[in-house]
C-alpha cells in the first residue's frame, strides 16, 4: 500500500521496497518524528486524531498530483495516528526518481501538502497541559 494511515509502526525499508525499480537512481526519504520540545515547551507525547477514510483519500490525491507535477517514478505517503511518544516516527514520505533533484522537490512539496490538506489533527501533551496545534500556534484544550 503506497498510501496508509496507521496506528502501527512502519519501516523505511519496507516503503522503499515498494518503489524499487531498475530505472530509479534516487530515493528521497522524509521521516518525521515526535521531538521533545515545541514552541518553547517540553513535549511528553503527541496524540494524532484523524478521519481515516478522508485522510487516506487526500494522501492519495497528493500522491497522484506529485506524480503529475514532478518527473518522479513513484511515491509512498504513510502517516501514523494515535498516541506517539517522543522519538516515535509520525510520517514517512519516500519519492523515487531517475535523478535526486526531482525526488527532493517532490518529497518537499508532498510534506507541505500533507500538513496543509490532510485531516489529521495533532494534540501536544506537555507538563503544562494539552494543546491542540493549529499550524505553528497552540490552542489550550
Amino acid at each position: 500500500m503506497k498510501v496508509r494511515l496507521t496506528k502501527d509502526k512502519f519501516s523505511v525499508d519496507e516503503a522503499i521496497s515498494l518503489l524499487r525499480v531498475p530505472e530509479s537512481g534516487a530515493y528521497v526519504v522524509f521521516l518525521g518524528q515526535v521531538r521533545n520540545e515545541n514552541l518553547g515547551r517540553k513535549v511528553e507525547k503527541l496524540i494524532y486524531e484523524a478521519y481515516p477514510e478522508m485522510a487516506e483519500a487526500e494522501m492519495e490525491r497528493i500522491r497522484e498530483e506529485a506524480l503529475k507535477k514532478f518527473p518522479i517514478l513513484d511515491m509512498v505517503i504513510w502517516h501514523r495516528y494515535g498516541e506517539l511518544d517522543v522519538g516515535e516516527d509520525t510520517i514517512l514520505i519516500v519519492a523515487s526518481a531517475k535523478h535526486r533533484k526531482e525526488a527532493f522537490r517532490a518529497c518537499e512539496w508532498a510534506i507541505d501538502e500533507v500538513k496543509r490538506r490532510v485531516p489529521v489533527w495533532k494534540k501536544e501533551v506537555t507538563p503544562e497541559g494539552a494543546f491542540w496545534l493549529e499550524g505553528d500556534k497552540a490552542v489550550r484544550e
